[in-house]
């Protein structure tokens, strides 16, 4: 058994009220609070899925890194969140086995520290990876 767990699925909208009533009303998730994410150019909601989230991002400048993503590939899967229980050992492992780090330090949001994977390393998927504690993504 592994110490790694999902955290969240990641997707990209182009309108983050239409997108949370398909994904509140339609499939009756609950949460969604919108959040601003200035540091990022995002607002974000989680929706409980489970254990773990879904988390819906709207670009808030035309020129962010989400933003290009969304022009480039449209709505969808952004990234996949996995908790880790040592951020630092594991981006040191990863980055001693050659793997290709967009962060090679954490970044820290509200408490919580997290970096991103490239998807060169990740079979293809942007990967995130949070440390984990005891509380949920939303606080």
């Amino acid at each position: 058994m592994t110490d790694i767990n999902l955290n969240h699925l990641a997707i990209v909208v182009d309108d983050l009220d239409a997108a949370l009533r398909f994904w509140r009303e339609s499939l009756g998730l609950t949460g969604g609070a919108v959040q601003s994410v200035p540091s990022e150019t995002v607002d974000i909601a989680f929706l409980e899925l489970g254990d773990a989230h879904i988390e819906l991002i709207q670009p808030t400048t035309a020129d962010s890194g989400v933003a290009k993503y969304l022009a480039k590939r449209g709505p969808g899967l952004h990234h996949l969140c996995l908790e880790v229980p040592d951020l630092d050992a594991k981006l040191a492992e990863l980055h001693s086995q050659g793997y290709e780090l967009i962060n090679e330090t954490p970044r820290e949001r509200e408490g919580r520290r997290y970096a991103f994977i490239h998807p060169k390393s990740a079979g293809g998927v942007l990967l995130e990876l949070y440390e984990s504690k005891a509380t949920d993504p939303e606080e």
